[in-house]
C-alpha cells in the first residue's frame, strides 16, 4: 500500500499495471516513437531501483532475473499475496484474530486502537468490508473492566451509526488521562496484624477468652466462602477488588510507625528506598521474587490509615554496585507504588548502618561495606538495583510435595481436614502444608459427586402461560377401559394449575399439546411461551420442533441424566399417583380405573394449597375466581341414581346404584360408573353413602394380585431430590393424612404385596412389561449368535498387543418376515463397528464381486425352459466364515464378557459383519473352496457338499429372495415383487390413491424446473431409489424411472408429480412380473431403441434396450447418451452399440451356464439407416464424427454375421 501510493505520487504506477510498451515485430519506429519508448525503459529502471530499495537483500536474491518493474511486482504479489484461496484462509485467520482480540491489563488506549486497526486494515486488503461501527462496536465490548462505566457512556450518549474511530479514540484519551491522574500518592507503608483471636472484647490475650462459656477462636480453620482459602473471612479476602473492605483493627491493639511519603515521580522499577518507617521489605513486581509463598496473607496500613493486602512473601536477587545481594522476607504487595528497604529489617539480619554526611552506608559483619548510598534532594536514600533472572541455572531439581505425599498417606483424606489436624494440632509430626495446586485425578475417580440441585428456583412466571411444565407419567399397567398406558400433564408455571390427558403410545404427546395449546390460549387469549420438558423422544422430535419454531415457543430441555431440572413435573406426577393409589386402595376399586382416579385427583389439586402459590388456590390463581367444593364427594363412594319418569314404569326402582368416578367435564353433574350394566352414567340427582364402597365380587387372593404398576424413567434420579418443586407441591390434606412418602414405590404398610419392598437393602424393581419379548425373544437369539460364532472358531480371547487398538461391538436386531409379511425369525446379528478402522492396518482389499440380476434372471429362465426346481439354501452367519489375513482385536460384547477376563479382548480369526474386509473375505473364501472342489462337478452333490462345509439352512424350493417372490409351477416360473410394492405404497402414503393406466402421461417432457417450488430432495431421493429396486421384475417402469432420476439434485413440484405419478400406476399393477415359460424359445433375442434429443435441457437422446429368452425379459436398461447426436442415425446407431456390448456379454454368460447360442443373435431395431449403416463396411465421411466406440457395433455385426 505505501509503495503504491509512493508510485502513484511519482506517476510511475502506470509502469507497473500496464510494463514497458515494445514495438511489433516487422514494424520501423519513429524517432518521436523510439524517444518515448526510451523514456519509458527509463522510468521503469527508476521504478525498478525503489522497489530494489524496498525490497530486502535475501528476497531481492530471488528477483533479480526479472526485466522489468511490472515482472517484479507481480512475482512479489504471486508470493506474498496468493491466489484467491490463499487469500480467503489468510482472511479466515484475519477474522478468528479481530474475534478473540482483547484489551490486555494495563495497555493503553492508543496501543490497542493501533493493534485493533492493524488488523482491521489488514481484513480491508484481503477483501473483507469492515465498517467503522463494526470496528468500534468490538472495541467497545472488548476494553477493561475499568472502563464499563465509560463503554456505558458513550454508547448511551452517541449514535454508533455515525460515530467516528478518531471521536471514539479521543474521548476515551480523555477518560484514561483523569483515571491516571487519580491514580493516588505513593506512599510507604507499615504491617499490621490481624491476628484477632478473642470475641468482641479480644484485646492482647492471645486467644484467652474472656467471659463466662467462651472457648478460644482459631482463626486459621475459617474458610473463606469467596477463594476458598482457610485463615480468613469472606470480607477480609484479598482476592476482592481495590475495593473491597477490609476490617479496621481496634484503638486498642498494638500499631506499628510508619511514615507517609509523598513523591511526585513516575514509578520506577529498578528503584529501592531505605525505609525506617516500614516495618517490612515490599516489592509489587511478582516476576522479580526467585522464589514466592502465595499461601502467605497479611494485610499493610498506610499513613492515611488506608489498608493493602499481602499476597505473598519471598525472597528476591539484587546486583547493587556490582554485587549481588539476597534480600529475604519481602512482602509482596500488588498495589504498591515503590519499592521499600526496611531499615528494621536490615538491622535484624546483623548488619550495621551508618548515616552521617548525607550518605546512607551499610555494612556486613564479615564482609564489610555492601552497598551504599546518597541522600537526594527530598532527602531520601535511594539504591538503584538490577533484578536478577529468578534462580541461577540448575542441573538438577528434586520437588518433594510434602501436601500431595500426605494427601495419599492418610487415604486422599481431603486438604480441609489435613488442615484441620494441623492447626488444631490434634496429631503429632505433621509438617506445614500449603494447598494444592493440582487437582487429584485418583480423587475424582473415587469421590467426584455430582453438582447439587439449586434448593429453590431462581425464577417464576409473572403471567399465565409464559411457562409451561409437562411430563409423562407411565406406562401404566394395567392397561385402562380405553387401552391408556401413559398420561401425560401440562402445569402452568405462574398458577400451579395441572392439565391432565391420557394417551395409549407416547407418539400421541405432540397431537396432545396442540390439543392443550388451543384450549388454553383460547380461554386466556394469552400465548404460551415457553415450554418445559425432559429429552424424551416424544419431545424431541422434528415436527414437535417445528411446531414450537413456528410459533414461538422456546423450549427449555433438561440436561441429561437431570430430571430434577423438570422438578415441577415430576414432583406433581408422584404427587397424582400417591393420592390414586391412596383412593383406589380405599374403596378396592380395581385398578383398570386409574384414568378415572387421576382425573378426580387433577381436579382436587387444583382446589388445594401450594406454597407456590401463595393464600389462593392453583384455580383461582387461573381464573380469578374462588372455587366452590361443596359438591366434593369421596371418590369410589356409592351414589344412589335417580331413575327419570320417562324411564322408568310405575313399579319400576326410582333409582339404582353407581361408583362415583368424579365430575363430569362437559355437565354440571356426576361422572358415575354402573357395574351392571358397565356403562358410564352423568347426573345430577344422585345421593351418595360416602361411607360405603362397591363389592366388586373379587376374591382377597384376586385383590391382592391387582397391583399398579407405573414406570417412569426419571423416578429414581428425583428420589431425593429437595428442590423447591418438591416442596411447594406438599398440599395440606397430604400433611394432615400423616407422613408423604417421596417414593412412587413407598412402603404401603399393611397392604404390601412383599416385605421385601421396604428392606433396608432398597426396593427390588420389577423388570417392565415391555421387556417381556426382548427376554423371551431376543435374548435367545444374541445366545445363538454368541454359539454360532463360537462354534465356528471366529475369535481366541487374549491379551491386547502393545501399540494395537481394539474395534467395538453392537448389537443389531432384525426381524425376518416371509413372502406374506409375516414373523418368521427375530435374528440377532453381532456386528464389529468397521467404521474405526483404518486402511493397511487392520484391513486392505474390500472389493467382492456380486452377481448382477441380469445373470440370475437368465438362470431363472433357464430353469424354467429346462422344468428345472429352483432351490434356495441359506448360509447361517455367511461372513463368519470368511478368514482373516490382518491381526483385528475387538471388544468383548457386552453381558458376555468372561468372568474374571473381562480386560481381555478377543483375536478374530475369521470375519465378523461390520468389518470393511468381510465381504470379501467370505468372497475368497466360497471362491477357494469351489475351485478345491470342482465346480463343474458339484451340480449332483452340491447341497450335501455345501452342508458339510457350512453352517447352512435349506430353505426348499425358491419362494423369496431378496425382495422378489419366486412362484414355481409346471407351467413355468414367476418373480414379481408385490410385497415391495405395497411397503413402498405405505411408505409414501400412496396405498389409497387412485391408480392410472401408463406411469407417465404420453408426450411429456421433463425439465429442470429452475423457478418451481423446491420439495425434500431427500424423501425424493428414497422415492427414486425404492422405485429403482422395483425395476428389478419391473421393465415397464424403467425409462420413467430414469427420467425422474435426472433430477434428484434439485427436485421441484413438477417432478414429485411425475414420481407420484408412477406410484399411482404402481398402485394398479401391484401384481405384474415377468413369467418365463415351461420349453420356451431358448434363442436369446435383443430389441433396441432410442428417444432421439428426449433431453431437453442438454439435448442428448436416450438409449434402451430389451432382450428375452424363454418367452420373458431377462435383461432390459434405459440411459440417457453420453453424447449429442446429431441425426436419429446417429442416435439409433450408439443405442444399438450399447444393446451389442450387453448381448456379447450375455452370450458368453449363457455357455458358462451350459446354454451356448448356436448361432448368432438377433437385434431387432426400427431404423434401416442404422442397419445399413452397422453392415457398411467402409467409413465414409458421414459417419466419421461417430465415436469410434459405437463402431463395435459394426464389428460385432461382421465378426457374428452368419
Amino acid at each position: 500500500m505505501l509503495m503504491e501510493n509512493f508510485l502513484r505520487s511519482k506517476e510511475y504506477w502506470s509502469l507497473v499495471e500496464t510494463g514497458v510498451p515494445a514495438a511489433a515485430e516487422g514494424v520501423e519506429l519513429t524517432e518521436a516513437q523510439q524517444k518515448t519508448i526510451a523514456d519509458q525503459k527509463l522510468k521503469d529502471l527508476k521504478v525498478k531501483n525503489y522497489l530494489f530499495q524496498a525490497i530486502d537483500r535475501t528476497i531481492m536474491e530471488t528477483i533479480l532475473n526479472r526485466d522489468t518493474a511490472k515482472h517484479i511486482w507481480d512475482s512479489m504479489k504471486q508470493k506474498y499475496q496468493g491466489s484467491t484461496r490463499v487469500k480467503r484462509a489468510q482472511l479466515q485467520a484475519l477474522r478468528k484474530e479481530f474475534e478473540v482480540l482483547q484489551m490486555k491489563e494495563g495497555e493503553s488506549v492508543d496501543a490497542y486502537f493501533a493493534r485493533t486497526l492493524i488488523i482491521a486494515n489488514k481484513m480491508k486488503i484481503h477483501g473483507e468490508n469492515m465498517q467503522q461501527v463494526v470496528i468500534i462496536e468490538k472495541i467497545l465490548r472488548s476494553m477493561t473492566s475499568r472502563f464499563d462505566y465509560v463503554v456505558c457512556s458513550v454508547e448511551e450518549s452517541n449514535n454508533l451509526d455515525i460515530l467516528t474511530i478518531d471521536e471514539l479514540q479521543s474521548s476515551l484519551l480523555v477518560h484514561e488521562q483523569r483515571m491516571n491522574g487519580h491514580g493516588g500518592d505513593e506512599q510507604a507503608l507499615k504491617v499490621t496484624y490481624d491476628d484477632r483471636t478473642g470475641g468482641r472484647g479480644g484485646g492482647r490475650t492471645h486467644g484467652v477468652s474472656r467471659g463466662r462459656g467462651r472457648q478460644a477462636f482459631n482463626k486459621a480453620i475459617i474458610e473463606c466462602y469467596k477463594c476458598h482459602q482457610l485463615g480468613h473471612f469472606q470480607y477480609e479476602c484479598p482476592k476482592w477488588e481495590k475495593e473491597a473492605n477490609y476490617a479496621e483493627l481496634e484503638e486498642k491493639e498494638e500499631m506499628l510507625l510508619m511514615s507517609y511519603v509523598e513523591l511526585n515521580q513516575s514509578r520506577r522499577e529498578d528503584v529501592w528506598f531505605l525505609d525506617s518507617g516500614c516495618s517490612n521489605h515490599m516489592c509489587a513486581n511478582k516476576e522479580w521474587f526467585s522464589d514466592l509463598d502465595e499461601e502467605f496473607r497479611e494485610s499493610v496500613k498506610l499513613g492515611n490509615n488506608s489498608k493493602m493486602a499481602v499476597l505473598g512473601k519471598g525472597n528476591i536477587r539484587l546486583q547493587i554496585a556490582g554485587v549481588t545481594q539476597v534480600i529475604t522476607d519481602v512482602f509482596y504487595i500488588p498495589e504498591l507504588k515503590n519499592n521499600l528497604l526496611s531499615i528494621g529489617q536490615l538491622q535484624e539480619r546483623g548488619v550495621a548502618l551508618l548515616i552521617q554526611h548525607g550518605v546512607c552506608r551499610v555494612y556486613h559483619p564479615k564482609k564489610g561495606l555492601i552497598m551504599q548510598t546518597a541522600m537526594s534532594a527530598n532527602r531520601m536514600f535511594i539504591l538503584l538495583a538490577r533484578i536478577l533472572p529468578k534462580a541461577p541455572t540448575c542441573f538438577q531439581t528434586i520437588l518433594e510435595d510434602n501436601t500431595h505425599l500426605w494427601h495419599c498417606r492418610y487415604g486422599h483424606l481431603s486438604f480441609k481436614g489435613l488442615r484441620t489436624l494441623q492447626y488444631k494440632q490434634m496429631v503429632k509430626g505433621l509438617p506445614q502444608l500449603k494447598a494444592p495446586s493440582k487437582i487429584c485425578t485418583d480423587c475424582m475417580v473415587g469421590k467426584q459427586h455430582r453438582d447439587a440441585i439449586p434448593k429453590r428456583s431462581l425464577w417464576r412466571a409473572s403471567q399465565r402461560l409464559q411457562l409451561v411444565h409437562a411430563d409423562i407419567c407411565g406406562p401404566i399397567k394395567p392397561v385402562s377401559n380405553s387401552k391408556k398406558r401413559y398420561f401425560i400433564s401440562f402445569i402452568d408455571d405462574y398458577s400451579r394449575k395441572v392439565w391432565i390427558y391420557f394417551l395409549a403410545e407416547k407418539s400421541e404427546a405432540f397431537t396432545i399439546f396442540k390439543n392443550y395449546k388451543n384450549l388454553v390460549e383460547k380461554e386466556t387469549g394469552a400465548f404460551i411461551r415457553c415450554l418445559r420438558t425432559d429429552r424424551g423422544g416424544e419431545f424431541n422430535s422434528d415436527e414437535f420442533k417445528v411446531f414450537c419454531k413456528t410459533n414461538g415457543i422456546s423450549r427449555q430441555l433438561t440436561a441429561a441424566y437431570t430430571p430434577q431440572q423438570n422438578g415441577v413435573a415430576e414432583r406433581k406426577n408422584r404427587t397424582i399417583m400417591n393420592m390414586v393409589r391412596s383412593m383406589l386402595s380405599e374403596k378396592q376399586i380395581p385398578k383398570n380405573f386409574w384414568p378415572e382416579a387421576v382425573n378426580w385427583t387433577a381436579h382436587v389439586l387444583n382446589r388445594s394449597p401450594t406454597l407456590a402459590v401463595k393464600d389462593m388456590t392453583p384455580e383461582e390463581a387461573w381464573s380469578g375466581i374462588k372455587p366452590n367444593v361443596d359438591y366434593f364427594r369421596v371418590f369410589g363412594c356409592i351414589g344412589h341414581v335417580h331413575v327419570s319418569d320417562s324411564k322408568r314404569k310405575k313399579l319400576d326402582d326410582k333409582s339404582f346404584q353407581c361408583v362415583l368416578l368424579g365430575m363430569s367435564e362437559e355437565s354440571k353433574a356426576y361422572r358415575l360408573y354402573d357395574p351392571a350394566s358397565k356403562k358410564i352414567v352423568v347426573s345430577r340427582d344422585v345421593f351418595f353413602e360416602e361411607s360405603e364402597c362397591w363389592d366388586w365380587g373379587r376374591s382377597n387372593e384376586e385383590a391382592r394380585l391387582d397391583i399398579l404398576e407405573w414406570e417412569d424413567s426419571n423416578e429414581e434420579g428425583s428420589e431425593h431430590d429437595q428442590s423447591e418443586e418438591e416442596s411447594e407441591e406438599e398440599v395440606a390434606a397430604e400433611e394432615e393424612g400423616g407422613e408423604v412418602s417421596l417414593s412412587s414405590s413407598e412402603s404401603p404398610g399393611e397392604n404390601s404385596p412383599t416385605s421385601e419392598e421396604s428392606s433396608p437393602e432398597g426396593r427390588n424393581r420389577r423388570v417392565p412389561f415391555w421387556m417381556e419379548d426382548y427376554s423371551s425373544k431376543w435374548s435367545a437369539a444374541m445366545d445363538l449368535e454368541i454359539e454360532a460364532i463360537e462354534r465356528n472358531g471366529t475369535w481366541e480371547l487374549t491379551d491386547l498387543p502393545k501399540g494395537m487398538k481394539k474395534i467395538g461391538v453392537k448389537w443389531v436386531f432384525k426381524t425376518k418376515l416371509n413372502e406374506n409379511g409375516e414373523v418368521d425369525k427375530c435374528k440377532a446379528r453381532l456386528v464389529a463397528k468397521g467404521y474405526a478402522q483404518q486402511y493397511g492396518i487392520d484391513y486392505t482389499e474390500v472389493f467382492a464381486p456380486v452377481a448382477r440380476w441380469d445373470t440370475i434372471r437368465m438362470i431363472i429362465a433357464l430353469a424354467a425352459r429346462n422344468s428345472w426346481s429352483v432351490f434356495q439354501l441359506d448360509v447361517k452367519s455367511a461372513f463368519l466364515h470368511g478368514e482373516l489375513n490382518e491381526a483385528v482385536f475387538v471388544e468383548q460384547p457386552q453381558g458376555y464378557e468372561k468372568k474374571g477376563e473381562e480386560y481381555k479382548v478377543y483375536k478374530l480369526k475369521k470375519a465378523l459383519y461390520g468389518l470393511k474386509q468381510a465381504p470379501r473375505a467370505w468372497y475368497s473364501r466360497i471362491e477357494a473352496y469351489f475351485v478345491k472342489e470342482g465346480f463343474e462337478s458339484m451340480f449332483v452333490k452340491f447341497k450335501n457338499s455345501m452342508k458339510l462345509e457350512f453352517d447352512m439352512t435349506d430353505l426348499g424350493k425358491m419362494k423369496y429372495f431378496l425382495g422378489v417372490e419366486v412362484l414355481q409351477n409346471p407351467e413355468g416360473i414367476y418373480i414379481s415383487q408385490r410385497k415391495y410394492a405395497k411397503e413402498v405404497l405405505e411408505r409414501f402414503r400412496m396405498e389409497n390413491s387412485n391408480s392410472v393406466k401408463n406411469p407417465i402421461v404420453p408426450g411429456v417432457r421433463l425439465m429442470k424446473d429452475e423457478e418451481g417450488a423446491k420439495v425434500n430432495a431427500t424423501m425424493y431421493k428414497q422415492l427414486v431409489g425404492s422405485l429403482m429396486y422395483l425395476t428389478a421384475t419391473r421393465p415397464d417402469l424403467m425409462y420413467v424411472v430414469s427420467l425422474i432420476s435426472r433430477f434428484m439434485a434439485s427436485p421441484t413440484e413438477l417432478h414429485l408429480q411425475a414420481a407420484k405419478r408412477v406410484l399411482r400406476y404402481l398402485k394398479g399393477t401391484v401384481d405384474l412380473g415377468v413369467f418365463y415359460r415351461k420349453k420356451g424359445n431358448g434363442e436369446l433375442m435383443a430389441y433396441t431403441d432410442s428417444d432421439y434429443a428426449g433431453d431437453v435441457d442438454d439435448r442428448k437422446s436416450t438409449s434402451g434396450y430389451v432382450f428375452l429368452l424363454s418367452e420373458g425379459a431377462v435383461s432390459w436398461s434405459s440411459k440417457k447418451q453420453p453424447v449429442v447426436t446429431l441425426s436419429t442415425t446417429e442416435a439409433e446407431f450408439v443405442a444399438a452399440a450399447s444393446c451389442a456390448c450387453q448381448g456379447v456379454w450375455m452370450r458368453r454368460v449363457l455357455e458358462k451356464l451350459g446354454h451356448p447360442q448356436g448361432k448368432c443373435t438377433t437385434v431387432l431395431c426400427d431404423n434401416s439407416s442404422t442397419i445399413k449403416l452397422s453392415k457398411n463396411p467402409v467409413m465414409h465421411g458421414r459417419s466419421k464424427h461417430i465415436d469410434v466406440r459405437f463402431h463395435f457395433l459394426r464389428d460385432s455385426d461382421q465378426r457374428w454375421s452368419c
